[in-house]
């Protein structure tokens, strides 16, 4: 399969999935660079999503961008995240062949299918690092419209980011091995 970048990724994200549902979307993403733009996300915008989902302060200005069309409760991934992201590093600093460095997002084992809060769409991010030095990961989501994944690569690679800048071999960021059980063009 060939890596692509998240830029393409979305365009191609986009294109197939108009006018019906893709299952098993399966991708292979550049995470070199992932800030994908559009009418619905600006830089400034996933910046907020990225660090409100980071566990990092915001300020009430970008608190303005949040809105149930940009993902609402259903993309909101804060809870308990930087520890999270502090056993990923620990995980990896002292086991860097580790095949334990996950982060599940998964909220609710049995959701309510009348609360879209209930059923998050990122479900786990796997980590690890190759021989190369980079830092790579496999993510799988329950669903993923493509009008939002701007912001939800951004999330995955400022973790990303996090989490390498973290470890004391200070890897680049490599690929991510994507998967989205269903892949829909919006949120309806």
């Amino acid at each position: 399969m060939e890596i692509i970048s998240c830029q393409d990724a979305w365009s191609h994200m986009t294109e197939i999935s108009a006018g019906r549902a893709v299952r098993n979307y399966v991708q292979l993403l550049d995470m070199q660079d992932y800030l994908v733009e559009s009418d619905l996300f600006s830089a400034p915008i996933l910046h907020a999503y990225s660090d409100w989902n980071l566990e990092k302060n915001v300020t009430d200005e970008q608190k303005k961008y949040f809105s149930d069309l940009r993902g609402g409760g259903q993309g909101d991934y804060r809870e308990g995240m930087r520890k999270k992201i502090a056993n990923v590093v620990d995980c990896l600093s002292l086991f860097p062949q580790s095949k334990r460095a996950v982060i599940s997002t998964c909220n609710e084992s049995m959701p309510n299918h009348q609360n879209d809060d209930d059923a998050k769409c990122l479900r786990e991010i796997f980590f690890h690092l190759d021989d190369d030095n980079q830092l790579n990961a496999t993510v799988t989501f329950r669903s993923q419209a493509a009008m939002l994944f701007p912001k939800n690569i951004h999330f995955i690679g400022s973790m990303m980011s996090e989490v390498a800048a973290k470890l004391p071999q200070k890897p680049s960021l490599g690929v991510v091995f994507y998967l989205a059980v269903i892949l829909v063009s919006n949120r309806e």
